[in-house]
């Protein structure tokens, strides 16, 4: 695959939607191919289970159900959207991806650990992000945003958690860029969009330069083999 695959990760009110935004306008002005997409969803067969997940619907199938239905909703994502846009050439821009399944399911206490890791095996394809960009952002203030944004629309099925649920799944997520810094980087994203923004910018552009001049090394390389 000759695309890259950049996934945006923080509890809610972090920020995502608006800095994936603000990211594909730089990557478009440099002239690159960018697909936006979101999970659950981001395919026909995605975006309907999205329903079901975010309706609190299948809450009462109990955890171990939600875990497969976000798997069936990745693996369709995957294979429907995802990889054929790598294989094009595309990069990939991604509203949360395994890291959120990881934070919002892994933690629930009554849930078979080694099931919902083989779920994630099964549901990524071989598939796991180039970056994760992890928009940190405190509980209370990630909440207030997140009210803000909703207005008079119903809390979903995880906003309307409490805040030290919020902020349980805020370690969680930097304990993940903590076990994993060659993928993952933590943005403080309390601060003006343009700060964040920025860093971000020059982050991605620097990835993305790293992963040329690996591809490259890897053709050298390859015009060595005998």
């Amino acid at each position: 695959m000759s695309g890259c695959f950049i996934t945006f990760e923080g509890g809610e009110g972090s920020g995502k939607s608006t800095q994936i935004a603000q990211l594909a306008a730089h990557l478009r002005a440099e002239g690159r191919s960018v697909v936006i997409t979101r999970e659950p969803g981001g395919s026909p067969g995605a975006e309907a289970i999205r329903h079901i997940i975010l309706s609190g619907a299948a809450e009462e199938l109990g955890p171990e159900w939600e875990a497969v239905l976000f798997a069936a909703a990745r693996t369709d994502h995957v294979l429907q959207l995802i990889k054929p846009a790598l294989e094009r050439g595309d990069v990939v821009l991604c509203d949360r991806f395994h890291d959120s399944t990881r934070v919002y399911q892994f933690l629930d206490p009554a849930l078979d650990k080694k099931l919902l890791q083989r779920l994630e095996r099964a549901a990524l394809c071989g598939l796991y992000p180039h970056l994760t960009i992890i928009l940190d952002v405190p509980a209370e203030i990630g909440g207030d945003r997140a009210r803000k944004r909703r207005g008079d629309r119903a809390a979903d099925r995880f906003e309307k958690d409490d805040p030290k649920v919020q902020e349980e799944r805020r370690r969680a997520f930097l304990k993940i860029a903590s076990d994993e810094p060659d993928r993952c980087v933590v943005i403080d994203g309390d601060r003006s969009v343009a700060a964040v923004a920025s860093e971000i910018a020059t982050v991605v552009d620097d990835r993305l330069e790293a992963m040329r001049f690996e591809a490259i090394d890897r053709s050298l390389n390859g015009d060595r083999r005998p």
